[in-house]
């Protein structure tokens, strides 16, 4: 039985990962532009192995998790979602923490933000609660998308902000 539902916005559609997405996963996480702000090196395929599984089997868990995000023609554009990554920072500890990734084609398209908008329209339904991020100093491109989407700055923390988003906030529109 799979809890997870597929959400679709004008331009995307979110659905659960597959198979299907493990190479365009694997191609995204390998390339540097993407982990700048997010690791600062690129991922070999065993490490992003590892984050695949951990991104699909949230669900089960907790009840949400992440989705892949593909384009009208289904062309893999990156993963978006809401997990706990057992980070072992106290202003996370307890709150789903929303986190997204894009391939470089589609940056600076509002994909991001139509995404993420998405799915945090998806958690005030369901009544997930207050939702957390955590962005790097630098990342100017996800901290205007978090505030775009009702993120407000929590903490400052060695080089990264953290964010809340209060429950059921403000209704966004992807």
């Amino acid at each position: 039985m799979n809890l997870q539902p597929t959400l679709r916005t004008d331009r995307l559609t979110l659905r659960p990962l597959s198979m299907a997405d493990w190479e365009p996963y694997a191609a995204m996480w390998a390339d540097p532009r993407v982990t700048t702000f997010i690791g600062g090196e690129p991922r070999t395929r065993d490490v992003a192995w590892k984050s695949f599984g951990q991104a699909a089997g949230m669900w089960p868990l907790f009840g949400h998790g992440n989705w892949t995000v593909a384009g009208r023609d289904d062309a893999y554009l990156g993963i978006v979602g809401l997990s706990f990554f057992m980070r072992g920072i106290a202003e996370l500890e307890g709150f789903p923490e929303s986190g997204w990734v894009f391939v470089p084609d589609c940056w600076g398209q509002g994909i991001a933000r139509e995404a993420v908008g998405a799915i945090h329209n998806w958690a005030d339904e369901a009544g997930l609660g207050e939702t957390r991020c955590l962005i790097d100093d630098g990342n100017a491109a996800s901290i205007r998308v978090a505030e775009r989407i009702g993120y407000e700055l929590l903490a400052q923390l060695d080089g990264k902000r953290v964010f809340r988003r209060p429950a059921a906030s403000a209704a966004v529109r992807g």
